[in-house]
């Protein structure tokens, strides 16, 4: 994921995402730097309009939470009391997270 988050600063910074900076960023994180992982997640980028994917991915879940919202229509007074009812899942929720590192999901796992 780290390799993700340099390629994310350097765009930030407005940076040139190549193999250069980006070993240059996470060296400064002490990274230990796989070149092959670079270069990959350079390729990858290449043709990627990176705030416009982070400004898609941002927007999805505020859409599903409008639409859940929405679509429920409950009175907020039961919905209160029903979140008080909720067993804290923390320490799951943790795990479920570590399976899907572990499993492989999303595009931070292609990279870091």
């Amino acid at each position: 994921m780290e390799y993700v988050y340099a390629a994310l600063i350097l765009n930030e910074s407005d940076e040139e995402i190549n193999e250069e900076n980006l070993t240059g960023v996470l060296e400064a994180a002490g990274v230990d730097v796989e070149e092959s992982r670079v270069k990959a997640l350079v390729a990858a980028l290449e043709d990627v309009d990176i705030d416009e994917a982070v400004s898609e991915a941002a927007a999805v879940p505020a859409a599903g939470a409008a639409a859940g919202g929405a679509a429920a229509g409950g009175d907020e007074e039961e919905e209160a009391e029903e979140a008080s009812d909720v067993p804290d899942t923390t320490d799951e929720d943790e795990d479920e997270d570590e399976e899907e590192e572990a499993s492989g999901e999303g595009l931070g796992e292609l990279f870091g």
